[in-house]
């Protein structure tokens, strides 16, 4: 049984990857919201804003097997609506948070014989979109933090790969499938005719995290229904 901190457990990709991962390891949850449905799990959560809060006040195991940084933020606007704050703020969220707890877990990640982080960015970190100028921003840095690691990590046998999924049918994507008709028109814009789900995301991470991928680090993985890839 594995040690597993996933960040963002509340709700989305991270709820669903504690739910798969609660089955055979000992997941601890953070989340800054209570999700009633993460009572239902078989994980120790803690409910915690992980930039603003105090990492010292939870009782991580001795030796961390996995990390998972899963929150993230959709700021779609015009660049011209978009203030530095925006900017910061999705840096904050998506790359600060998760130098914070990387920084707050190293040394338990150290201790584990085949330790395993995984991060989040987005297909719009590699595919040009309008509207996405912050977001991808924040993502590319996502990637280049992911690259970096896994080259300084790897004598510590410390793998860090990263997701880069498309859009995905969560409650951070609500606004953008809030009708049949926008779900129908976001799927077609991919090759595959579909959004993706967060159990696809979880199940990535799943095997990130296992000895299937042992001898995969610094890589970034594209689940977006060939956005990222291919053009029809």
């Amino acid at each position: 049984m594995k040690n597993i901190v996933i960040i963002g457990c509340g709700q989305g990709i991270g709820f669903a990857t504690a739910k798969l991962l609660s089955e055979k390891n000992k997941v601890i949850g953070i989340s800054r919201s209570h999700n009633p449905e993460v009572d239902s799990l078989n994980i120790d959560f803690y409910e915690l804003d992980i930039l603003s809060g105090n990492l010292d006040e939870i009782n991580f195991p001795e030796v961390v097997d996995g990390l998972v940084y899963s929150p993230g933020s959709i700021n779609l606007k015009p660049f011209n609506r978009l203030s530095p704050d925006d900017f910061e703020n999705d840096f904050e969220i998506n790359v600060v948070g998760a130098v914070k707890v990387i920084q707050k877990l190293l040394p338990n990640l150290k201790k584990s014989e085949s330790a395993s982080i995984v991060l989040f960015s987005s297909v719009a970190a590699k595919f040009g979109m309008p509207f996405h100028s912050s977001i991808s921003a924040s993502k590319s840095a996502v990637e280049g933090l992911t690259k970096s690691l896994a080259a300084e990590f790897s004598s510590q046998k410390i793998r860090v790969n990263c997701i880069a999924p498309s859009l995905t049918d969560t409650n951070l994507a609500s606004q953008l499938l809030s009708t049949p008709e926008k779900r129908e028109s976001s799927g077609k814009r991919h090759p595959l005719q579909r959004i993706g789900n967060a159990e696809e995301m979880a199940k990535m991470t799943e095997f990130l995290l296992s000895e299937n991928a042992s001898w995969m680090t610094g890589q970034i993985i594209g689940i977006d229904g060939g956005m990222g890839s291919i053009k029809l």
